[in-house]
């Protein structure tokens, strides 16, 4: 049902298109029959066997085969339409879509047909709110990386697991489209024309980061600049405090820890920011400020906007960023990488240590959100971060056999696993595009995107034979 959802959003550029007047309608509106087509035949053959009730394998196959699966059919209109693209690059354009990466492989996207500019878009929007309902729903369930923390009673039962996405799909959705409608309005009063201000509210607000200029940010101009870092902090607080503050309660928004150490990370990157353009690269305060908030923002809650190349900053500039990228905002969010509340457990678990070492005799334990922490998630926290690390290494080493140089192999794991979008160096740093690389290599980033995504473990897992035998 999803691959005919995904099949009927193609008709939406495709009246785009030949409301533009290209000829290049016929693609979305073949794309969508045979999406459409091939979804139906799938479900009316399952149709007798359906079961309300997943098992814990069932879940754990369903939340990744669906990340899997829709690039196959997000990836037509790219392979049949006017980028004449090749599966490999169509695939990892569509992947990078859906899951919000935002790291491209076309050039000239000024050049390309607005129905193919408002379907990158539309793929990263929908991607978004698809990550909220797998952050809220799947993660806390299956115990992904202490995601565990974030579970309510009803999540227990596996058995109503599709109901309950269900109803945090509608809850959301409301403030999710609201969140980007409003968005629209402050590019469209910014300056932006009503398409470029849809399609950049849309990939602002899944902090997504896909453009429709070479140039991504850079000739938006100053408004829109600030409009996006507000939109993009906003996309990155939890979902549900906005579900909450729509309900009239206005505390849990304003004391939740994770909120403000976000805010704190971003207040501190940006003060460094500044201090490195006014001394190395600027003498305009304003100008220093704007760039460091708008760039610091887009890296750190994963969207990878770039409103110029920092890469040119300073040597200090670019390892910055790349550390940065690898923080990511809030757990229940659309942003992506480690997330801040990992973080806030990891020191939290380190400071119980030292308090440990200084008074053997005392008892002390890691707290979150003023609150006690099972020793269940915090091994799932130290797993996650092990993981991360293991992944970004042998992801890095496997590109560097594909024939990329170090700091290309390294940036695009990172970026790829942190879900960012431009990695470092001339190639695909935020000035370059991924076309130019090798098949291989292509293939292995659109499988770390997806494993990013859904946090590791949730790919993981299904290679295990233990776990299909339990």
């Amino acid at each position: 049902m999803l691959i005919v959802a995904l099949g009927a959003t193609m008709l939406v550029p495709m009246i785009a298109d030949i409301a533009s007047g290209s000829d290049h309608w016929p693609v979305f509106g073949l794309s969508s029959l045979i999406t459409c087509l091939i979804g139906s035949l799938i479900a009316l053959g399952c149709a007798n066997v359906r079961r309300n009730n997943l098992t814990i394998q069932q879940t754990f196959f369903l939340t990744t085969g669906v990340w899997v699966i829709l690039p196959v059919f997000g990836a037509l209109p790219f392979v049949m339409g006017h980028t004449d693209a090749r599966f490999v690059d169509a695939f990892f354009e569509a992947m990078s879509g859906l899951t919000t990466t935002g790291a491209t492989v076309f050039a000239d996207l000024d050049a390309l047909p607005r129905g193919l500019l408002l379907w990158r878009g539309l793929m990263q929007w929908f991607g978004g709110v698809g990550v909220i309902v797998v952050a809220m729903v799947f993660l806390p369930v299956l115990r992904v990386g202490g995601m565990q923390i974030f579970r309510t009673e009803a999540f227990d039962t596996f058995g109503k697991i599709l109901p309950r996405a269900a109803e945090i799909s509608r809850s959301i959705a409301s403030i999710y489209v609201g969140l980007t409608l409003a968005c629209m309005v402050s590019y469209s009063l910014a300056g932006m024309d009503l398409f470029d201000a849809s399609v950049h509210a849309m990939t602002t607000i899944a902090t997504g980061g896909f453009a429709n200029y070479d140039s991504s940010f850079g000739e938006m101009g100053a408004g829109a600049e600030y409009a996006a870092v507000f939109f993009m902090i906003a996309a990155s607080l939890p979902f549900v405090r906005y579900v909450q503050l729509v309900g009239g309660s206005f505390t849990p928004l304003l004391k939740d820890s994770q909120i403000r150490a976000f805010l704190l990370t971003i207040g501190a990157i940006v003060v460094l920011l500044i201090a490195w353009q006014m001394v190395f690269v600027t003498g305009s305060f304003e100008l220093a400020l704007r760039k460091a908030l708008f760039n610091g923002v887009s890296i750190l809650t994963g969207t990878g906007y770039a409103s110029e190349d920092y890469g040119r900053w300073g040597s200090f500039a670019v390892v910055f960023f790349f550390m940065i990228g690898l923080i990511g905002g809030c757990a229940g969010s659309t942003t992506c990488s480690i997330k801040i509340f990992r973080f806030q457990l990891l020191f939290a678990s380190v400071k119980t240590q030292i308090q440990r070492i200084h008074s053997p005799s005392g008892i002390f334990e890691p707290r979150y959100d003023h609150k006690p922490v099972s020793q269940d998630v915090i091994s799932s926290v130290m797993s996650f971060f092990v993981l991360f690390l293991i992944s970004l290494a042998v992801l890095s080493v496997a590109l560097g056999m594909t024939g990329l140089d170090m700091i290309t192999s390294i940036s695009g794991a990172a970026t790829a696993l942190a879900n960012v979008g431009p990695g470092l160096g001339a190639e695909i740093g935020p000035s370059g595009n991924f076309a130019n690389l090798n098949d291989a290599a292509k293939w292995l980033l659109s499988a770390g995107m997806v494993i990013g995504r859904l946090e590791l473990m949730a790919v993981f897992v299904l290679f295990t034979f233990g776990f299909w035998r339990s």
